[in-house]
């Protein structure tokens, strides 16, 4: 932290940021969880709740960029900085944008995916619950971030496999559908998998970052 000893207020204000984006996909979750089994009022508390955290977010990375800029802030590193906000940013923007998808297109998806649908969603909140510890670590202990962001790399791949699985079974096994419910039950299928793939890119940026820090 010595490395920032001058920037507590801002890196405080980080904190909160990631603390947005956590609970941001925590919601996503619940909201696909609510969506497949029915519970359409407690998916619209989550329709709300993901668009206050995702507002939320957007203010506190504004917040922190002028923050930076206002009082010369880490100036050696806050190119990094921004661009690790702004990718940061963009894993909620996506579970809100793929969660909304759920509420305008109200897709039909048969029963016998949800639990699949379940899991991949876990596999991708999972890679997100492992990206942010990494990136709090950058701030703190930089030479840590290297140790962490294989988890996220393991829950990205593992998703993916899952995402191909349920493809697969959409095309292959389910043949009382129609080849546009089919389309879209993929459309849907990759909604939530991107959400693992920003997790992916942030580790990919913290990776650079964090080599740069120790060196």
């Amino acid at each position: 932290m010595a490395f920032f000893k001058n920037a507590t207020n801002v890196i405080n204000t980080i904190e909160t940021f990631f603390n947005k984006i956590d609970e941001g996909v925590l919601v996503f979750k619940e909201g696909v969880t609510n969506y497949l089994h029915g519970n359409q009022e407690a998916f619209n508390n989550n329709i709300a709740n993901m668009a206050r955290l995702e507002a939320d977010a957007d203010n506190l990375r504004r917040d922190i960029e002028n923050k930076l800029y206002a009082h010369s802030l880490m100036p050696q590193v806050r190119g990094d900085i921004l661009r690790l906000l702004e990718e940061m940013d963009t894993i909620i923007d996506t579970a809100k944008s793929n969660l909304f998808q759920f509420d305008v297109e109200v897709p039909n998806i048969p029963s016998e995916l949800n639990q699949d649908l379940i899991l991949l969603t876990d596999m991708c909140v999972s890679s997100v619950a492992a990206v942010i510890p990494a990136a709090r670590s950058y701030f703190r202990t930089p030479e840590t971030v290297k140790d962490q962001i294989h988890r996220v790399y393991f829950y990205e791949k593992e998703a993916d496999k899952l995402a191909d699985s349920i493809k697969r079974k959409v095309f292959r096994q389910m043949d009382g559908l129609k080849l546009s419910e089919k389309f879209h039950l993929r459309y849907f299928t990759l909604h939530i998998e991107t959400v693992s793939d920003t997790a992916e890119k942030v580790a990919d940026l913290l990776s650079i970052m964090a080599i740069k820090r120790t060196m």
